[in-house]
């Protein structure tokens, strides 16, 4: 038997460098190499996109993500490259922001 997929996400413009999946609320999240994230319904629908405060300028405008959780309470936290942490509810609200110096992994 071969495995064929349950739905194919689209919306992205580069390649894909973080994804979780929150079975509890059938979403997939998405980060690009560009940004932003996005969220998707098991069924492939594109839902929210979830941008990232506008506070920089310049080259280190483009947030770009690194790292991506979600819980099955509906939020959802992105750890950008540049440091930055945001807070995000599922209705692709943002609820909080940290910056940190730390590596993080």
């Amino acid at each position: 038997d071969f495995a064929t997929p349950r739905a194919i996400l689209t919306g992205h413009d580069y390649e894909i460098t973080c994804a979780t999946i929150c079975a509890e609320l059938g979403l997939v999240i998405s980060g690009s190499k560009e940004g932003p994230c996005l969220i998707h319904s098991m069924n492939g629908d594109l839902l929210r996109t979830l941008d990232g405060p506008k506070t920089l300028e310049g080259p280190e405008s483009c947030l770009r993500p690194k790292l991506i959780q979600a819980s099955r309470e509906g939020h959802c936290v992105i750890y950008y490259e540049n440091g930055l942490f945001c807070v995000f509810s599922v209705n692709g609200r943002l609820q909080a922001t940290m910056e940190t110096h730390d590596k993080i992994r």
